[in-house]
């Protein structure tokens, strides 16, 4: 049976474990109406609109 021949340093053991938890890249679309970036299947918070219709009001 195989046994490691050193100990595996705090440092190498948390950049192995730390692939797993990566910050995900920011997917943005752009408003068909303003043309800002917003969220997919968000209302745009520039404009109020979704789905080309006005949801909510912006002053």
């Amino acid at each position: 049976m195989a046994v490691p021949k050193r100990k595996t340093s705090k440092a190498r053991r948390d950049k192995r474990r730390a692939q797993t938890h990566k910050a995900k890249k920011v997917t943005l679309a752009k408003c068909p109406q303003c043309h800002e970036p917003k969220l997919p299947h968000r209302v745009c918070k520039s404009c109020g609109h979704y789905k080309n219709k006005e949801v909510v009001a912006v002053d």
